[in-house]
């Protein structure tokens, strides 16, 4: 066997029917979608629709709720940074805050920083800068000799929420002058 012999076995690929292309390719003049009505028309959007009965996406009851303020933390185990420490990813001596752990591959996501979980055992003395930190992983953390710093992040909807409340305090203060 040659390369440009190479081929499909017979029937593994099957060509497309052109539809609407005469009478002798047996898919002519109504193009198979019959005589009249919507759906014999072109851009016809009815998936789902069920005549007129409730449709099976409304019947079915909602569950759960979607918080639309909730946090976005990137979740790093003490074990998993642990290995990377053994493997070398990490500097010991380094201070790991989010930039250091997204570079190091244990941060993915997470647009309001890191929160640390005490998952693992942790060996090496570490100092951690985080927006979070779990209760078990910051007694951990201190008992390996390292220590970890909360920061509160601010997220950028808040910061623009306040630099816009100070412009409008900056606003009505510049009106009461002149009104003066």
């Amino acid at each position: 066997m040659k390369l440009n012999e190479l081929r499909d076995n017979d029937g593994a690929r099957k060509s497309k029917i052109r539809v609407g292309r005469g009478i002798g390719s047996g898919k002519g003049k109504t193009g198979g979608r019959g005589q009249k009505g919507q759906k014999s028309r072109e851009g016809v959007s009815i998936a789902g629709f069920e005549g007129g009965q409730m449709p099976l996406h409304m019947r079915l009851p909602k569950r759960g709720f979607n918080n639309l303020f909730a946090k976005d933390y990137a979740e790093v185990n003490l074990g998993a940074i642990q290995k990377a420490v053994d493997a070398g990813k990490i500097e010991a001596n380094a201070a790991l805050d989010h930039a250091a752990l997204k570079a190091a591959g244990l941060a993915r996501g997470g647009k309001d920083g890191v929160r640390l979980l005490g998952k693992g055992e942790l060996t090496t003395a570490l100092t951690f800068t985080v927006a979070g930190a779990s209760k078990g992983a910051i007694e951990a953390v201190e008992k390996a000799g390292g220590s970890v710093s909360v920061i509160e992040v601010v997220a950028p909807a808040d910061k623009a929420a306040a630099k816009k409340g100070v412009k409008y305090k900056e606003r009505q203060a510049h009106k009461a002058s002149f009104k003066a």
